[in-house]
């Protein structure tokens, strides 16, 4: 499958709150989860080097529609709701076109 659509985020968690975050991040890759859906074809959680507590999420759609039909079910909305506890301050969203590249983990 190929990304058409993506999606960056930049998110902050409180004080000491970045392992936290990560691993709630992270489990959108469980089972039932909205990064296991199949037009999900990248996911990926990276940490700041300078700053523990500040996470990049990217993430890359076979569509926007599908992105945001994704989202906007029970099992994301579950855990978009269980990250309000964890984020200190305004996160930043960034959507974009994806050209070309690679993801392989």
């Amino acid at each position: 499958m190929i990304a058409n659509y993506g999606f960056q985020a930049t998110v902050t968690a409180g004080p000491g709150m970045g392992d936290r975050l990560v691993d709630l991040l992270l489990s959108a890759l469980d089972d039932g989860g909205p990064g296991t859906s199949e037009h999900c074809v990248v996911y990926l959680v990276c940490r700041s080097a300078s700053d523990p507590d500040v996470v990049h999420v990217t993430e890359g759609w076979t569509s926007e529609e599908d992105h945001h039909r994704v989202f906007a079910g029970e099992a994301a909305q579950a855990l978009v709701a269980r990250l309000d506890g964890l984020l200190a301050g305004e996160s930043a969203y960034t959507d974009y076109v994806p050209v070309r590249g690679k993801a392989a983990f």
